[in-house]
Formats: structure tokens, sequence, C-alpha cells
């Protein structure tokens, strides 16, 4: 992407296309809520499901941004629009 900065984002790949209709709204809700520094009891207890349903959620959206961890979720998020800084 030549003349943009890294940090910009004007267009969404296909790929990345498919990353953000793959996720649930559930799955955005729970990486959001991780993202503003809340552990999965804390997302339990906000969302009154289980930290078993929330770790489900999280694993699942780790699979679909292809990220194994929360520091990479968040930059894969950042990457995706998903979230801003």
């Amino acid at each position: 992407m030549e003349g943009m900065e890294s940090n910009e984002r004007t267009l969404v790949s296909p790929v990345e296309s498919d990353i953000l209709d793959g996720l649930t709204d559930r799955e955005r809700e729970i990486l959001k809520l991780i993202f503003d520094g809340r552990c999965s009891s804390e997302v339990a207890q906000t969302l009154k499901v289980s930290k078993r349903t929330v770790d489900f959620h999280l694993a699942r959206a780790y699979v679909k941004l292809g990220v194994s961890n929360r520091f990479q979720a968040y930059k894969r998020a950042v990457e995706l629009g998903i979230i801003t800084m």
C-alpha cells in the first residue's frame, strides 16, 4: 500500500472480509470486553453466562482470527478494524 502509513486501512481483502463475516456478534462482543481489560470471569458476569461459555467463544474467535492468544487477537482485531486504538 504505497503512500499510506502502516496503520491506515482503506480496503479489506477478501480473506479479511471472510474473517469479519465469520465472527459472530457474541464473539465480537466478548473480544471487545476482553480488549477492554476484563478477564473471562468478569466477561461472564457481565454477560450473565458461564466462564466456560466465554472461553468457548474466545477460542472460536482465535481460530477465526488465526491467532493463539489475547495479545495476538488484539493486534489482529486492530488490523481488521474490529477495534480502534
